[in-house]
């Protein structure tokens, strides 16, 4: 037992845990049953988001169900811009509130935050400036 990890007392708390996606961002989300604060990659969300609309964006769906102090969030985010990770945690977040209560789904996805936004860049195809845009063309 030479390198022993001691466990963190909160590892033995009950939690829901949920992943989210938008474009390339990923989001993995735990909502713990006991406490409140919503911290993403180790950081206060309002330190991680430092713009006010990804910040409400992330936090909208406990708003949307009154639950923001009565459920501890924590999200690790990854890949895409900060945008794209705001809706990912956003996601997320409905997907571990739809496991936490079944009753929350139908709100949740009359309000757009349980379907993934499939929408992504479209791939560069070859002889082209862009996905679709083509070389300027001159007759002379």
């Amino acid at each position: 037992m030479k390198n022993a990890v001691p466990k963190l007392e909160s590892s033995r708390e009950r939690y829901f845990e949920a992943s989210g996606g938008r474009k390339t961002a990923t989001a993995r989300v735990r909502l713990y049953t006991k406490g409140s604060g919503f911290i993403v990659n180790g950081k206060d969300y309002k330190e991680y988001f430092k713009n006010f609309k990804n910040q409400s964006a992330a936090f909208s769906p406990l708003e949307l169900l009154k639950v923001e102090d009565k459920l501890r969030v924590s999200a690790k985010v990854s890949g895409g811009g900060i945008n794209a990770q705001a809706e990912a945690v956003r996601n997320a977040i409905a997907k571990a509130l739809v496991k936490f209560n079944a009753d929350f789904k139908k709100r949740l996805r009359r309000s757009g935050f349980i379907t993934r936004d499939s929408r992504a860049v479209e791939r560069k195809k070859y002889g082209l400036k862009k996905a679709r845009r083509a070389p300027q063309w001159a007759k002379r």
